[in-house]
């Protein structure tokens, strides 16, 4: 399984939300360059990278994060955020992203996502699958749809989407474990690899996510409050 640390972006800075909430903004470091080096140093492949303020906004905000962070490491990046337009991905893959995560543009509209994923392959394109009490939610997670999320991932798999990143807002920000119910649930209906999101706290979460089928887990708050190092984290690449 991999193992993948996030960094969220509000003004240039790292930062975490609690459930999504804009208002619970905690910053982390003021240069996320550096915690990429710590990533990259203790020998961890992959980053998740999250533009907040484009999330927010419908545009990419922070795309000089990105591009410094390619610039500086070798890390493998997935970027999210903001993401409204075919140019849009081009503009994030020249600056040094080797994926895009959306998932608001596959809820508002989905015959563009579909060309999206035509157009670049399903290794490139990460289906976005964030929900709130099984809805999903787009737009920085402020807007709530009526998609059901396990449909909702069931559609785009048999549209060829191949990866998707599931986040239970609820459990986000809380470090009080993982959906590894939906999760299961969600690879009992669907064969897709699953990147399980929000809410790690341990090592047996990390072991709970892998046993429910996951094929990736993204690690963030729990890195930066310190219940879980870098280090720690490292061992199990």
């Amino acid at each position: 399984m991999r193992i993948i640390v996030a960094i969220d972006i509000i003004g240039g800075k790292c930062v975490r939300l609690t459930r999504g909430d804009f208002s619970t903004k905690k910053i982390y470091n003021e240069d996320p360059l550096e915690v990429a080096l710590q990533i990259e140093d203790n020998g961890i492949q992959y980053l998740h990278l999250v533009d907040l303020d484009g999330a927010k906004n419908n545009r990419i905000e922070n795309i000089r994060v990105l591009e410094k962070i390619a610039w500086k490491t070798k890390l493998k990046i997935d970027f999210g955020g903001g993401l409204r337009s075919y140019d849009d991905l081009i503009t994030v893959f020249n600056a040094g992203a080797r994926q895009v995560t959306t998932g608001s543009v596959a809820v508002t509209n989905p015959k563009m996502f579909i060309e999206w994923l035509a157009k670049l392959g399903q290794e490139k394109l990460i289906l976005g699958a964030d929900c709130i009490d099984r809805k999903v939610s787009t737009g920085g997670w402020l807007d709530k749809s009526d998609k059901e999320i396990v449909s909702f991932i069931s559609r785009y798999r048999s549209k060829g989407v191949k990866y998707t990143i599931c986040t239970d807002i609820q459990k986000d920000g809380m470090l009080q474990g993982p959906a590894t119910d939906l999760y299961k649930e969600i690879l009992e209906t669907v064969k897709i690899n699953l990147i399980a999101s929000g809410g790690i706290s341990s090592f047996k979460d990390i072991e709970d996510v892998r046993e429910a089928g996951c094929e990736g887990v993204i690690i963030g708050k729990a890195v930066y409050e310190g219940k879980i190092t870098l280090k720690e984290l490292g061992s199990l690449c």
